[in-house]
């Protein structure tokens, strides 16, 4: 029996184009934590986006 392997997503940052980590949330579905992948911050510390998080909304004030 073969194991295939799991392509492993890579995600860059749109404003340096360099990769960043891969991160591992939860997401409750039907009852059951679920873990989903997204891009975590960018730890380029020339880029303007730096360790910002892309999932994070920026905060307003009301």
């Amino acid at each position: 029996m073969v194991k295939t392997k799991r392509e492993v997503d890579t995600y860059t940052c749109p404003a340096c184009k360099q990769e960043v980590p891969a991160v591992a949330t939860r997401h409750k579905t039907l009852g059951v934590f679920v873990p989903t992948w997204g891009p975590g911050a960018c730890e380029n510390a020339q880029c303007p986006d730096y360790r910002l998080d892309p999932r994070r909304k920026p905060h307003t004030r009301r």
